[in-house]
């Protein structure tokens, strides 16, 4: 295979090549999808069940990602009311046209079933436009403005004889009005479930970028192309262009589901997302992953025959170089917060949140929340407020003091995968006094220990510590005696693990049930990424 450095259509200036390490957004950040405007590069990912929806980051250089906002911030424009693990929103593309971002998803959690739709705005600091809804069913929608002026929208479906496929038709994207019928324009190339498509027009020539083999071990990104923007589509000789299937004793696993993206140099490169496998209470290599699917960059070359390569010929690493726009200065992940302002950019809810629930006391820098009947096990609105785990070795802290006096008044720190998936490290109000204890919640089955009584004024720190295996969780009493109440395998909260198929990750969140609580002093810190052979070597 004949690779150039770029297909020689243009002429594009000799950067140097930087070393960068992925992902580029670790945690919980699947389904990347990435726009141009200028020199600003503008990233999107799903959010399933979570409030706000769709965050989205921002960079010059595709390494160095800040969070900018959420393009859903509004409960016209999410509803998320009794959502199951994993519906809501998922598979969103953003794009940049003419001075207007627009960005398109799907909402799977409302009774009519799953729709698309579109928002857009010319300023993502002021916020989005109320969502559009587009009659082209299907998952995963994508958007393509060609030169001609026409919006192409494009979205994962079936056929009459349910065989998935991808679906295609032109779009008004100001008003989601259908200017032409849906056609099938694609099978993929016989690998199951083809999803994720993205039309590109790149050097005169329509490419078809497709997620196909389903977004676990066997992911993979596949390209076709053609003259015309509804095929017919030639595959292309390499596929699949992006693949771990063959390299199962790596870093990174299931890659897929990627978006392309030309810089302001001429390169270009991929987004996609990957998992990083955890690692047994054995020490063994586990096959399984609870951070979620996270966001991995890859450079591009283009061959002579103007086909790209992916990363290293379809893989991707740990590190990686390339000639970014600006070098990477790094990114820390870790958080603080001491409540003396407004909320924090990066918390989100579960669900809709009831926002009288939540109160941040400037003065005295605590966070006040109330707890209700509904609990973080239920399908509903709990007081539960958190962020990504963005790291497999963490230290979470926050100081709780329980203020509500009814029995059954629980308020503490959780590792949060979904309400079926949780760990607990808690303060708990009992007819007897107040005791502190941890839940480990598990297909659903949960085992709740109270290991040890609280004076009833108490203000305690309450702290989860966690490596690549297992969660630990600890007890800080103020003359620093520091009792460890439990432990956690991370393999109780893998998404291969659940009851159902699920599709999110690991938070570390605070919460409230039956009564109120107060905390002080939240703070994450989160350790380098290493390799998995590091790991295992220590």
């Amino acid at each position: 295979m004949n690779i150039k450095r770029i297909c020689g259509f243009k002429k594009v200036r000799r950067e140097m090549d930087y070393q960068y390490t992925n992902p580029v957004i670790p945690g919980f950040h699947p389904d990347p999808s990435i726009c141009r405007a200028g020199e600003d590069y503008y990233l999107v990912n799903s959010s399933f069940e979570y409030f706000p929806g769709v965050p989205i980051h921002h960079s010059k250089n595709m390494v160095d990602w800040k969070l900018a906002g959420y393009c859903l911030t509004e409960e016209s424009q999410l509803r998320l009311e009794r959502c199951r693990p994993s519906g809501g929103i998922f598979a969103p593309t953003i794009r940049y046209h003419r001075g207007e971002f627009f960005m398109t998803t799907t909402n799977a959690v409302l009774a009519e079933g799953k729709w698309n739709f579109i928002v857009y705005t010319s300023d993502i600091t002021k916020g989005w436009s109320q969502p559009i809804r587009i009659g082209q069913p299907g998952i995963d929608p994508s958007l393509m403005f060609d030169d001609d002026g026409s919006v192409y929208f494009t979205s994962a479906s079936n056929d009459t004889h349910g065989i998935p496929c991808i679906v295609q038709c032109t779009v008004d994207a100001h008003t989601g009005k259908l200017l032409s019928e849906s056609r099938i324009i694609s099978y993929g190339s016989g690998e199951k479930n083809v999803e994720g498509p993205h039309l590109y027009k790149i050097y005169g020539r329509y490419y078809l970028l497709l997620a196909e083999g389903g977004t676990e071990h066997g992911h993979m990104e596949t390209i076709f192309r053609s003259d015309f923007p509804y095929g017919p589509f030639e595959p292309c000789p390499h596929n699949p262009v992006l693949s771990h299937r063959d390299d199962m004793r790596g870093d990174i696993y299931c890659t897929g589901h990627g978006d392309l993206i030309e810089d302001q140099n001429g390169r270009w490169w991929m987004v996609c997302l990957g998992t990083r496998p955890c690692v047994g209470i054995n020490g063994k290599r586990l096959m399984i992953h609870h951070l979620g699917r996270e966001t991995f960059l890859a450079p591009v070359v283009w061959t002579e025959d103007q086909w790209p390569v992916i990363g290293d010929h379809g893989t991707i690493d740990l590190h990686m170089k390339g000639e970014l726009p600006t070098p990477p200065s790094g990114v820390n992940w870790g958080f603080e917060d001491h409540f003396e302002g407004p909320f924090h950019i990066r918390y989100n809810y579960l669900r809709n949140p009831k926002y009288e629930n939540y109160t941040i006391d400037t003065e005295r820098r605590k966070l006040v929340l109330k707890g209700t009947g509904v609990t973080i096990s239920d399908l509903d609105s709990a007081t539960w407020i958190g962020i990504r785990q963005m790291g497999f070795a963490i230290t979470a802290s926050v100081k709780v003091q329980l203020t509500g006096r009814e029995p059954g008044t629980r308020v503490g720190l959780t590792v949060f995968y979904n309400l079926d998936y949780h760990y607990d490290i808690f303060l708990e109000k009992e007819n007897e006094g107040l005791k502190a204890g941890i839940t480990k919640r598990i297909h659903g089955i949960e085992v709740k220990n109270c290991v040890w009584e609280i004076p009833e004024d108490a203000s305690v720190t309450l702290k989860v510590c966690s490596d690549r295996s297992v969660y630990r969780f600890f007890l800080c009493q103020k003359d620093g005696e520091e009792i460890e109440l439990g432990d956690g395998p991370a393999a109780g909260i893998c998404t291969e693990g659940t009851m159902t198929k699920t599709y999110t990750g690991a938070y570390i969140a605070l919460f409230a049930e039956y009564g109120t609580g107060e905390f002080q002093d939240f703070l994450i810190r989160e350790e380098p990424v290493i390799s998995i052979k590091s790991h295992l070597n220590n």
